[in-house]
């Protein structure tokens, strides 16, 4: 139990043990001893002598939620004396539920937040249902108070949050629906919604015999010096959308519709969303709460050392304010990405942030523990004469009171502890705030003069056209040029991170994210200086780098699954079709930037970054399908029969593509005998599946504001270009048994149901193990097509260069055909070029050796053409591509020189032309009569 001994003040201290003599003993010396400690607890028993005995008598909560339910049974026109009666009761319980540590700080903080929700009505509905009884809202009635006649009070800072401290003021932004009146009454309702939010805040604010209700503030609105007092909705959401700051995004964290019409808030805030939670990472917010920080300094005085006496423990040196800045400017950085993060609430937010990486667990920790000491310490401050004070005593003997409050007998202890934990909070926080303010930054490194001409044309591009993007860089281009100058090559490096740098649109968000995350400029210069192209698409995209700073970037591949549950996730929380085609590409661009890096710095190899470029195609696939079947069916209806599949091949059928890769694709429908689909437009069946594909090709490869997903083949389709582009499966069957030609069902080969209703796909797979073998029976057929199609693909698509990995005899399209050829000769299911070549070995067509020829070149291949095209969308050449990327070149394919590699492709494309020409051969030579 704290109590304050009776040497303080023995006369008041006796005279609050006389009031409340019949009392039991517990809670006589809890009030004998606050009185002492507290002349304004005092003057509460003083009024409350009648009440507080019969309220102790029973459960604090039940004696708090007696006080409320006075409240709302108060007379409506005119609450004003009843809400200051029950803020006194209201105060004192809470106060005694405090001292005696019945309640815990978050319950004594909720307690006060609802008490000034509560207030906040009934002040509000007060000050409407006068302007309602005086005609002055146009169209109004006694019952549209219960939803404020579309006005609506945001709770906002400590009060929004639910953390009111003990003599707290509140602040409020009021805004009304304009949509709720028309345009003649515009006027009009405005000019009664400005005289009820005026008449609200007198009622809560003035001072009268009987006390206040709350200090209640207004000037958080939009630019509140030519603002009134209460705005519509339109007009604030304007106001953020053009000129909102920082400073007024922070605020937003915390703001809750508190009274009026909440569904109307809940909407308006919503729509505030963009505007709060930036879509990308946001580290610009750094630098604007540190400038935010520095100007409260410096209008409070609050700089130098920290001194105990009179020290501000919400806004001084590692006070309250620090550990809320840093979480809110947190949550600001990464919320927009992770709606987990918007936690109203300070000790949950830090929680949500810990959970997430965004902050280590022991700085949680001690954080948490210092906010709850600190608004403790506040709360006994305030708690003395009921001031809205922040500030430490200035005498030895209210320090004395301050450590009697909190229940401490050695004040020298109580001292130490404070200084220790404000010094604490400021050492964890500032580095955060201040990360160019830290001793130790690079000097710039030296160059040379042509370094130094590109160095200095970077000041021209329009990233650094502002100047605060040319201050952040100016702490920055130390770094960089040392960085670039520890690079293998560092004239090349230079060089290349200029094209990413020209490249990028603007620059003061990714400097930010470089200044709080220097690791990123040794990832930019590895990228820039092996993958220029790379580095240039980045220059356009840089927002990708957001995922490394997320905790996983390079964690262990998730897999197809956990990537199309996550995506769909996403999606779901995303407002409407456009956003989650835009979300959609966001999120895949990370996911293929993050493959791209892995594989740049050797943490998986080529046939790793196949899979995996593969199975993220396919994750987008199966979590976007949906939505593009629901926007469709909300014009015309649900699918018919049992819906539509879609059938990956080629690679992707394979299950292997490369950073470049474009989609093959092709749908099969099972209308099920329906004639058509029942919606507000109806289609007919064939119709409608050719437009849903349509329409799912155009999700995948429009050009939107955040890119496009994938460009999409569907020419492998029943009779390519002239077939409908969606077959029914039926149709499929009959076409595939009677009428595909021998590349069609090599094609087949590869095919792969990848999306859509799960029973279709299994028919769809079944189907194709039917056909399969089959559609190899007429050998000398199939091996005399094949040989026509090899002279075809040499003419028409012969190889571009020595280091062409895909075209030409014994390369990659040659050993993939071959593969194909083999499983349809053996009648196999398979899919992959390794295990169509085991089915070619188990059924005869080629022996082991042989198989081991075709694989290993294919292997070389495939390696070479998944690095090469990370590397460039043009035909490879290793004297173009710079030390770093020739370097990652011949990691990747095993070689030690560029010479070396075009040997080695040299002779594996040679010994495995010999291998196919061989099988055909054999089987032509074995299929003659």
């Amino acid at each position: 139990m704290s109590r304050c001994p009776l040497p303080f003040d023995p006369d008041r201290a006796a005279e609050g043990r006389a009031l409340f003599a019949g009392l039991p003993a517990g809670a006589l010396e809890l009030i004998g001893g606050t009185a002492g400690c507290s002349p304004y607890l005092l003057g509460l028993m003083q009024k409350e002598a009648a009440w507080l005995p019969s309220a102790l008598e029973r459960p604090a909560q039940e004696a708090f939620e007696a006080i409320l339910t006075d409240v709302r049974a108060a007379p409506e026109a005119d609450p004003g004396p009843a809400l200051r009666q029950a803020k006194r009761r209201a105060a004192l319980l809470t106060a005694l539920a405090d001292l005696s540590g019945v309640w815990p700080l978050l319950e004594v903080t909720g307690a006060l937040t609802r008490f000034a929700d509560l207030a906040v009505e009934r002040a509000m509905r007060a000050a409407l249902a006068k302007e309602i009884r005086r005609g002055k809202l146009p169209g109004a009635t006694e019952a549209d108070l219960d939803s404020g006649a579309g006005m609506v009070a945001l709770a906002m800072g400590k009060m929004g949050a639910g953390e009111l401290n003990y003599s707290s003021d509140i602040d409020l932004i009021c805004l009304f629906d304009e949509t709720r009146y028309g345009e003649a009454d515009y006027q009009e309702a405005r000019a009664a919604f400005i005289r009820a939010t005026r008449a609200m805040a007198k009622l809560l604010s003035d001072i009268t015999a009987d006390g206040y209700v709350f200090r209640t503030d207004l000037r958080l609105r939009p630019d509140p010096s030519v603002t009134p007092v209460c705005l519509s909705m339109e007009a604030a959401e304007r106001y953020y959308e053009s000129l909102g700051r920082t400073w007024e995004r922070a605020a937003h964290i915390k703001a809750r519709p508190c009274a009026g019409d909440l569904e109307a808030g809940a909407r308006y805030l919503k729509a505030l969303t963009p505007f709060v939670w930036r879509k990308h990472l946001d580290f610009a917010a750094i630098e604007d709460a540190h400038d935010m920080r520095l100007r409260i300094r410096d209008h409070k005085g609050f700089h130098g050392p920290i001194v105990l006496e009179g020290h501000n423990m919400k806004l001084g040196r590692g006070g309250i304010r620090e550990i809320e800045f840093f979480t809110q400017t947190r949550q600001i950085i990464a919320g927009g990405r992770d709606p987990g993060l918007r936690q109203r609430e300070t000790l949950p937010a830090l929680a949500a942030l810990a959970e997430k990486g965004w902050v280590p667990e022991d700085v949680r920790a001690k954080l948490s523990d210092h906010y709850i000491f600190h608004r403790e310490v506040e709360h006994r401050l305030q708690m003395v004469n009921d001031a809205q004070t922040h500030d430490l005593p200035k005498s030895p003997e209210g320090f004395a009171r301050l450590a009697a409050f909190m229940g401490r007998t050695d004040v020298a202890a109580l001292r130490g502890e404070i200084t220790e934990r404000l010094e604490e909070v400021h050492a964890l926080t500032e580095g955060f705030f201040a990360p160019g303010a830290a001793e130790g930054a690079p000097t710039e490194a030296e160059i040379d003069a042509h370094a130094e001409a590109i160095a200095e044309r970077w000041w021209t591009y329009p990233a650094l056209r502002t100047e605060r993007a040319q201050r952040i860089f100016r702490r920055l281009r130390p770094e960089i040029l040392q960085r670039l100058g520890r690079a293998a090559k560092p004239d090349q490096a230079i060089i290349h991170f200029d094209g990413f740098l020209k490249g990028l649109p603007a620059g003061v968000q990714l400097f930010s994210m470089f200044e709080a995350n220097p690791h990123l400029i040794d990832l930019m210069v590895g990228i820039a200086t092996s993958a220029p192209e790379l580095a240039e698409h980045l220059g356009r995209n840089s927002q990708v780098l957001d995922a490394v700073i997320a905790g996983d970037f390079f964690e262990d591949w998730p897999g197809c699954a956990a990537l199309g549950e996550d995506l769909s996730a996403r999606l779901a929380a995303l407002p409407d079709y456009e956003a989650r085609l835009d979300g959609a590409r966001r999120w895949q661009r990370e996911w293929h930037f993050r493959i791209g890096v892995h594989h740049l710095r050797g943490l998986i190899d080529a046939e790793e970054a196949g899979a995996q470029y593969a199975e993220l195609a396919e994750a987008v696939l199966r979590a976007l399908a949906p939505h593009v079947a629901a926007e469709f069916a909300r014009k015309h209806g649900a699918m018919p029969g049992r819906g539509a599949v879609i059938v990956g091949m080629g690679s992707l059928g394979a299950g292997r593509l490369h950073a470049r890769s474009d989609l093959d694709l092709i749908v099969i429908y099972d209308a099920q005998g329906a004639e058509g689909s029942e919606g507000r437009r109806p289609l007919a069946t064939r119709p409608y599946f050719a437009r849903l594909t349509q329409a799912f090709v155009t999700a995948l490869s429009a050009q939107m504001a955040e890119g496009r997903l994938y460009e999409v083949d569907m020419r492998l389709r029943p009779s390519g270009r002239q077939g409908p582009v969606a077959t029914a499966l039926q149709s499929f069957r009959n076409y595939q048994e009677k009428e595909a030609w021998v590349w069609e069902h090599l094609a087949l080969t590869r095919a792969r149901p990848v999306a859509g209703e799960a029973a279709l796909a299994e028919d769809i797979a079944a189907l194709r193990r039917d056909l399969l073998p089959r559609a190899g029976r007429d050998r000398a057929r199939v091996v005399r097509e094949v040989q026509e199609m090899r002279v075809r693909l040499a003419e028409a698509k012969p190889a571009q260069g020595a280091f062409d990995a895909k075209s030409g005899p014994g390369r990659l399209q040659d050993i993939e055909l071959t593969a194909q050829t083999c499983a349809l000769l053996a009648g196999s299911a398979a899919h992959g070029v390794g295990a169509q070549l085991e089915a070619g070995v188990a059924a005869g067509v080629l022996s082991a050796a042989q198989a081991g020829d075709l694989l290993a070149a294919y292997r070389l291949m495939w390696r070479l053409r998944v690095a090469g095209k990370l590397l460039t969308d043009g035909a490879l050449a290793p004297e173009r591509l710079g030390e770093g990327g020739l370097a990652f070149l011949l990691r990747e394919t095993g070689q030690e020189s560029a010479e070396a590699l075009q040997d080695s492709l040299t002779a594996h494309s040679a010994r495995a032309n010999a291998v196919t020409e061989a099988i055909l051969r054999s089987e032509s030579d074995a299929s003659a009569p």
